[in-house]
C-alpha cells in the first residue's frame, strides 16, 4: 500500500512523537506539533498512538490513494474534507485538503501509519536540524505499514483549534529575575501577535518590548517546548516542536505543556494572551 503525493499544499512533513531523550546529543525531539491531535487522528483508524501521520500546515495537500485505505483527519479543520472520524478512500481515488476553517496545523493519519524509513528511531522531519525525511514534494510516493487487528480504542474528543484569541496558563522561567514586576505584568496582560516569521521552531510574538533589567549574557543553556524565551529586540519567541536544544537568551517563562499543542495551531494573525 502506497499513496502518492500529487500536490504538498505549503509545508506537509511526516511526523510521530519524536526522538525523545537525546538532548545531551544535541538532537532535538521535534514530533508532532499538536500532539494530541495527531494521538487522535491514529486512534481513529486503529494505529498505536506513536505511528507516522502528515502534518499538513495550511492545507493544500492532494495525494492518491494507490489501494483502498482508511484515513482520518484532525487538528485544523479542512474544507471539503471529512473531519475527525475514519474515512474510507478507494483504490485509485484523490483526497484533497481545503483551505483550514480554523486553526494552521492539520493531521492525516493512514491506518497502518506512514512508514518512511526511521532515522534515529524516528520518521519525524526536523526542519531545523534536517533529520528525518524532506518535506514532502509532488511526486513523493509514500509507503504505508501493515496494519493489525481494529483494536477498540478510546477516541475522547480534542478541541479544535481556535479562530479567536487564545489564552494558555504560563508559569515563571528560570530568567524571571532578568525582568522587573511590570514587564512580568506587560506579558501577562498584552495580546500578543503571531507574526509571519513563526514556523515549527517557534511563535515569533508582536507587541510591547519586553526589556531586560540586567545587562550581560547567558551562557547557553538547555531550551525545551514551551519556553518563551526573549531575544534582544524584546519580542517574546514561544518554543514549538523543532526548538533548538539550546539557547543564550533570558526565558521569562514556560507554557502549559497541555497549552503548546494549542499555541502550535495559531495562524499569522492570530493574537495569544498569557495568563499567570
Amino acid at each position: 500500500m502506497t499513496l502518492t503525493v500529487l500536490a504538498p499544499g505549503p509545508l506537509t512533513t511526516v511526523q510521530d512523537l519524536g526522538r525523545p531523550g537525546r538532548a545531551a546529543e544535541g538532537i532535538g525531539r521535534s514530533g508532532a506539533c499538536d500532539r494530541a491531535s495527531a494521538a487522535l487522528a491514529n486512534r481513529l483508524v486503529g494505529n498505536p498512538v506513536g505511528a507516522a501521520v502528515l502534518e499538513v500546515t495550511a492545507g493544500g495537500l492532494l495525494v492518491r490513494a494507490d489501494a483502498g485505505v482508511w484515513v482520518a483527519l484532525t487538528g485544523a479543520r479542512c474544507t471539503g474534507t471529512p473531519y475527525a472520524s475514519p474515512t474510507w478512500v478507494p483504490a485509485g481515488s484523490t483526497l484533497r485538503l481545503g483551505t483550514p476553517v480554523s486553526g494552521l496545523r492539520s493531521y492525516l493519519a493512514v491506518r497502518g501509519g506512514i512508514a518512511v524509513d526511521p532515522v534515529l528511531g524516528s520518521r519525524s522531519t526536523d526542519l531545523l536540524s534536517g533529520l528525518g525525511p524532506a518535506p514532502l514534494a509532488a511526486g513523493d510516493v509514500l509507503p504505508v505499514g501493515t496494519a493489525g487487528p481494529w483494536p477498540g480504542v478510546d477516541v475522547a474528543a480534542v478541541a479544535e483549534p481556535t479562530a479567536g484569541e487564545l489564552v494558555v496558563a504560563v508559569r515563571p522561567g528560570p530568567r524571571a529575575d532578568w525582568f522587573a514586576d511590570d514587564v512580568h505584568r506587560t506579558l501577562a496582560t498584552t495580546s500578543w501577535s503571531v507574526t509571519g516569521d513563526s514556523n515549527r521552531v517557534g511563535l515569533r510574538l508582536a507587541g510591547p518590548e519586553l526589556a531586560r533589567q540586567r545587562d550581560g549574557e547567558l551562557a547557553s543553556e538547555g531550551m525545551v517546548r514551551g519556553a518563551l524565551q526573549v531575544p534582544p529586540s524584546g519580542q517574546p519567541v514561544l518554543f514549538l516542536a523543532d526548538h533548538p536544544v539550546t539557547g543564550g537568551y533570558p526565558v521569562i517563562g514556560y507554557v502549559a505543556d497541555a497549552d503548546v499543542d494549542c499555541c502550535a495551531q495559531l495562524a499569522p494573525g492570530q493574537t495569544v494572551r498569557f495568563r499567570r
